[in-house]
């Protein structure tokens, strides 16, 4: 202990147990996920909807981020992954007490106080997916109310059920690497579950809905990409070898599934579409979560391929043919991109899982759990590859049966408060509207065309005197 360097000495603000290098990259990987939901699906939404969209999609992210923030330190942490009072809950209670922050967190070297700011980001970000199916429509009055009832009673039981070490699922040994079933399945299903109670947006918003601007939809998409870093390389708790593989596997699986939805764009349209690559990378990022540290890199290459090709057909076929899928409005195809593509990632997790790399991730040597059935039966031990296929699609069935059950119980409540939708003068409208505020301050637009007539008229006249400038407007607007 005497020959290490004294910066590297425990004291009271770095106790023996504390590992600072794995807690400085706990706090960067929750940062890095933060950047995803602020500034990044705030400026993808804000830009991939209608003009008059923008800045009401752009807030119902923002908004989200901070009540899930209040929420969680004031009781969903400890719902989430305190004391248990349910097998698939924890008891509710306060994650603010200095002497708790500072304590050891259930897992990692570092504090409680690093492990509750990296568990909220997650927890936000899928309040702001779930927003990605109601934009264009809703009340946001009502989006007030659905946050923090969601989060409390939906969020809550399937995170405690499948990552807190008392979960009946963890238990059983359900693979879910990053949240490919907490966080992507949940939000796609309770996505696609709001949007039917919701109702859609108006009809010439159903029929064409075309983005505001498309270059600064792609810098909230490449801020989404690069954060997934710390989606998945944080959650081995510690900067290790196993978070190396799982970043790997994220942006290998992630560039696959972008250039195979980008080639089937290609091979059935024509043109190479910038919305569909985009697509196909957000279903490589979901596809690739709940594996991402218990796969080869020539898994996560096949998951890629067919996370660009699977949701690629739900989507753009199948969305055509099933007529619930006609009939609910999903703004932003949250089912695709995120139900469909986090149930492809759950089952082939129970496929491709190494049971070397689980051991990394789980630190445990298991015969019965954490073997993909792909090594089950090269290794012998089919029954317990089989064993944990079912392991998977039970949690598959879990998640999708809670949240068609409490969205719809949370959307009865608000609808019995506040109306879901928005009235139809306000649909035509949009943010001026709802907000009494739009996103671009444009000649003619952002301002009322009778200001900025005046304006303009005032410049010129003082530059030319003799031009009379109203006269001309006038005219022209006649």
């Amino acid at each position: 202990m005497n020959h290490l360097p004294s910066n590297l000495l425990p004291d009271e603000g770095s106790p023996e147990w504390m590992n600072k290098g794995d807690n400085m990259w706990q706090l960067t990987a929750g940062t890095l996920v933060g950047l995803q939901s602020v500034p990044g699906l705030v400026i993808l939404y804000g830009s991939i909807v209608k003009k008059k969209w923008a800045l009401n999609s752009a807030f119902m992210a923002l908004y989200a981020f901070a009540v899930v923030l209040v929420c969680w330190v004031g009781w969903c942490y400890q719902m989430s992954f305190g004391e248990k009072i349910f097998p698939f809950l924890g008891r509710p209670n306060v994650a603010l007490d200095q002497q708790f922050l500072r304590d050891k967190a259930f897992s990692g070297d570092f504090p409680n106080a690093t492990m509750i700011y990296f568990q909220l980001v997650f927890a936000a970000i899928t309040l702001i997916l779930i927003a990605g199916a109601l934009l264009g429509r809703m009340n946001f009055y009502a989006w007030m109310l659905f946050v923090p009832l969601w989060v409390t009673f939906s969020y809550t039981i399937c995170a405690f059920s499948i990552w807190s070490t008392d979960g009946w699922l963890f238990k059983m040994g359900l693979i879910d690497y990053s949240g490919g079933f907490v966080i992507h399945l949940s939000s796609g299903i309770a996505g696609f579950i709001a949007a039917s109670w919701v109702g859609p947006r108006t009809v010439k918003d159903r029929e064409r809905f075309p983005p505001n601007n498309i270059l600064l939809m792609l810098a909230g998409a490449g801020l989404l990409w690069m954060g997934w870093t710390g989606f998945n390389g944080g959650d081995p708790y510690a900067a290790n070898i196993d978070a190396s593989l799982a970043v790997l596997n994220t942006h290998v699986c992630t560039a696959m599934s972008l250039l195979t939805w980008l080639f089937l764009d290609i091979l059935f349209f024509g043109k190479p579409s910038v919305i569909g690559a985009t697509q196909g990378m957000i279903t490589g990022l979901v596809c690739i979560t709940p594996a991402a540290g218990v796969v080869q890199g020539w898994a996560a290459m096949i998951m890629g391929i067919m996370s660009g090709s699977i949701p690629w057909y739900t989507m753009m076929v199948l969305h055509k043919e099933i007529r619930l899928l006609k009939q609910v409005d999903d703004t932003m195809a949250v089912f695709h991109t995120h139900a469909v593509a986090g149930c492809l990632g759950g089952i082939l997790a129970g496929f491709f899982a190494d049971p070397d790399l689980c051991r990394l991730f789980y630190g445990v040597e298991d015969s019965v759990h954490y073997t993909g059935l792909v090594y089950g039966i090269f290794k012998g031990r089919s029954k317990a590859g089989l064993r944990q296929m079912g392991v998977q699609l039970l949690g598959i069935v879990f998640v999708i049966v809670l949240n068609v059950t409490t969205t719809s119980i949370v959307c009865l409540i608000v609808k019995s408060i506040v109306p879901l939708r928005l009235q139809e003068d306000e649909l035509e409208v949009g943010d001026d509207a709802v907000h009494g505020e739009v996103a671009y301050a444009l000649w003619g637009d952002g301002e009322r065309l009778e200001t900025a007539t005046q304006a303009l008229s005032f410049e010129i006249n003082r530059e030319w005197p003799t031009l009379d400038l109203k006269t001309s407007i006038d005219a022209e607007m006649e």
